[in-house]
């Protein structure tokens, strides 16, 4: 049993590299992903599945559910970071590392917001992973999966993390404490026609 991590396919503003909205969908090549990891996920087991509730989550969680027979359930929890006032920019014309640790968006959210945003949902993800049978699928953003794996979740030796997850990046994480992460951003189920834009892989 396992909970299986997941960030949202690929939108236009991944490949913009730019903030974006809470309605933001996916793209073309967005969907195409998404259809991939359902095929891939129904075949390793869904017995639950919880999402964001932004637009681009929750459309990849949906093409889980359509692949599995599962529903879906929302967790608003598990949305992005809000950026406030970045939204809809490119980081490209920013002069500021947006993502640095002390800085806090014009009308958006602090690192210490975000991660007890992110524990609070954890506790329900923790809750609700031993009744699903046999996994449970968790479709979020970026920085949620960076919040889980910089303070919750516990690497194996070797297993190293480079700073950000592909689009519908899967890791595959034991369902019981002390939470250890088994597989790590895998995009196996990707082929040449949607494999990552290296470009945004770190992107919201």
């Amino acid at each position: 049993m396992s909970i299986l991590l997941v960030r949202h396919g690929e939108t236009e503003g991944n490949r913009k590299r730019a903030f974006q909205q809470p309605e933001t969908p996916l793209s073309e090549r967005g969907l195409a992903q998404a259809r991939q990891l359902g095929e891939r996920l129904a075949g390793m087991g869904v017995g639950a599945i919880i999402a964001s509730d932004y637009a681009r989550a929750r459309m990849t969680a949906e093409a889980v559910s359509l692949a599995s027979g599962v529903p879906l359930q929302i967790d608003p929890d598990l949305r992005e970071r809000n950026f406030g006032a970045l939204r809809g920019r490119s980081y490209a014309d920013l002069e500021i590392d947006p993502f640095g640790p002390d800085y806090t968006p014009p009308d958006g959210e602090s690192w210490e917001a975000l991660h007890a945003r992110v524990d609070s949902a954890w506790e329900r993800v923790a809750e609700a992973a031993p009744a699903a049978d046999p996994n449970l699928v968790v479709v979020t953003h970026g920085l949620v999966c960076h919040s889980l794996v910089m303070r919750k979740l516990q690497l194996p030796e070797g297993l190293d993390y480079t700073g950000g997850f592909a689009n519908t990046a899967l890791s595959v994480i034991d369902a019981a404490p002390p939470w250890r992460v088994r597989v790590l951003g895998c995009t196996a189920h990707l082929d040449a026609s949607t494999a990552h834009d290296p470009g945004s892989k770190s992107g919201l």
